[in-house]
């Protein structure tokens, strides 16, 4: 079996080291003299001690294979001689340790660098050592009664004003609980007063956005008022009778509402639109006898569309405002009396405008005469509104002249209702 030579390690570079063989010949006794600590420590509490790591300062050997260290064990001399070396060299430095601060062994520069250090740190105590033993002196030489009364007597002034800043301190206590207790009572203020300025500030919103609906409400209905205004100054403005009958003239017809009243040879219109026609005179003249509250002597006109007639109050005889077609039937004459009735009916109408205050030079522009005549001022010449004995052209240009007469008793009637109403 081969022997391991063991080395140890510098505790502070962890370079391996040599140690001398001097360290190898030291004896029990000064081992225990080694020992004796330097100064006398206070009691150690193992279990502190274990927990600070006190006792884990053990030197362990260091192989120079790199393996960890181990104790020869066995019966050979030598092995027993190489052990009990390694235990007083490890025992040594252990108690080198142990003393003091320093973990041993160490290498030479670690320990030039150590004891470098420890001379600086002596030169420092050395010279505060001197600084109060100089200092000790200076106290020593100096009298010190009268410093001693003043002390006395600052030091009476300064329990005085212990005292008073003590009150004051307590004084100042009870300030500050009070303090404490409104700043409490005001911080529950200041939560009250956040959750009621939430609660404002919803509602709030909740009444500005109804304030807005509103508002577009209102203005909504400004608007709706103004067209509504706009339209009742329009419809007052308008007048119904010309709204609703509109004559004119289309050629040598006179039209009312686009229906024309006669026939020509070369443009034979269809007879419905005669009677149409005729039914729509008839609505107009009875319209603006009601509208002056005037009733025809003997003729009641009744609109009824394209069949329309005039009723004879004498004998309750019905004349006809239409007609089938044909000219010339002379067995067949109730159609050209009940157009020279209306005729008549026309010429009352004017007889009642000019019975009003203010209207005795008013005058319809063609003169209606008895039996169905009716004239042009231009050339003095009658035309009859009969069909029977009479052409085309001349049945048509009277009936054109009924309808010009016509007009003109619309437009005074119009007149009158707008000067009338208030």
């Amino acid at each position: 079996m081969s022997t391991v030579k063991i080395n140890f390690v510098c505790q502070r570079c962890m370079t391996p080291i040599k140690i001398d063989s001097s360290f190898a010949s030291i004896d029990e006794h000064t081992l225990a003299e080694l020992h004796l600590p330097l100064y006398a420590p206070p009691p150690l509490d193992l279990d502190e001690a274990s927990g600070s790591g006190l006792l884990d300062k053990i030197v362990g050997p260091l192989g120079d294979n790199g393996t960890n260290g181990f104790t020869i064990v066995g019966n050979s001399p030598e092995a027993s001689s190489q052990s009990h070396k390694l235990r007083i060299k490890a025992e040594l430095f252990d108690i080198l340790s142990n003393n003091t601060e320093i973990d041993h062994p160490l290498c030479d520069e670690c320990c030039d660098v150590l004891m470098s250090l420890l001379r600086s740190e002596l030169q420092d105590v050395e010279s505060e050592c001197t600084q109060y033993s100089d200092f000790l002196k200076k106290l020593e030489t100096e009298p010190d009664n009268d410093d001693i009364e003043a002390l006395e007597a600052q030091l009476k002034d300064l329990e005085s004003e212990e005292g008073s800043l003590r009150r004051e301190l307590n004084e100042l206590k009870i300030v500050e609980a009070t303090a404490v207790e409104t700043l409490q009572r005001y911080k529950g203020d200041q939560t009250r007063l956040k959750e009621q300025e939430e609660q404002f500030l919803k509602e709030y919103c909740r009444h500005k956005r109804q304030l807005s609906e509103t508002e577009d409400q209102y203005q909504s209905l400004e608007n709706e008022l103004r067209y509504v205004e706009s339209q009742l100054e329009r419809l007052e403005k308008t007048n119904a009778l010309n709204a609703t009958f509109h004559i004119w003239h289309s050629g040598h017809f006179g039209t009312i509402n686009t229906f024309r009243l006669g026939r020509l040879p070369s443009e034979p219109v269809s007879w419905d639109e005669i009677n149409a026609a005729w039914g729509q005179t008839a609505l107009l003249l009875n319209s603006l006898a009601r509208k002056i509250n005037f009733k025809f002597s003997n003729y009641q006109i009744v609109p009824f569309g394209n069949h329309s007639y005039i009723k004879v109050l004498v004998d309750n005889q019905e004349l006809p405002l239409h007609g089938s077609g044909g000219f010339r039937f002379l067995w067949d004459t109730k159609f050209d009396q009940g157009m020279a009735a209306f005729l008549d009916c026309l010429n009352q109408l004017q007889a009642a405008m000019l019975q009003r205050p203010g209207q005795e030079g008013f005058a319809l522009p063609y003169k209606m005469e008895e039996k169905g005549k009716i004239v042009d001022p231009t050339t003095q010449k009658s035309y009859s509104i009969k069909i029977q004995l009479n052409s085309e052209e001349q049945w048509t240009k009277a009936l054109k002249f009924m309808l010009t007469n016509l007009k003109w008793a619309l437009a005074w009637v119009s007149s009158q209702t707008v000067n009338d109403s208030p």
